[in-house]
């Protein structure tokens, strides 16, 4: 198995060094990944110390967990936003056709995002 793509459940979003993303910490929108390498906790979902999330060098301390989990307190609420990249790939990609048919309601979403310029 490897770590490109997955599904967090927790979060409800998809994860993996595959997806493009901005970190979570609020108002910073650095480019990262959703892979293991920025992962609050360091392991998948975030292991036994950390919250899940996923952060850039600059909102993660070295042990690999963010600012809130370092100091022992509750993770972040909301999430940053899906990256257009990632988006676009979702709607557009023939891989994700299957996924299409099976979530009309979030394409409908993310097709909103696009008529709004964010792809």
């Amino acid at each position: 198995m490897g770590w490109s793509l997955g599904f967090d459940g927790n979060w409800g979003r998809d994860i993996g060094y595959g997806v493009p993303a901005y970190c979570d910490a609020p108002k910073c929108m650095k480019e990262i990944d959703r892979g293991l390498s920025y992962v609050c906790g360091g392991q998948p979902y975030g292991g036994e110390k950390g919250c899940g999330l996923y952060f850039c060098e600059q909102h993660s301390s070295w042990r690999s967990l963010c600012k809130r989990c370092e100091s022992s307190k509750l993770p972040y609420k909301k999430l940053s936003p899906e990256h257009p990249r990632w988006i676009s790939w979702k709607l557009k990609d023939k891989s994700w056709k299957e996924w299409r048919k099976k979530h009309p309601n979030e394409v409908k979403n993310m097709l909103k995002l696009n008529t709004k310029g964010v792809i």
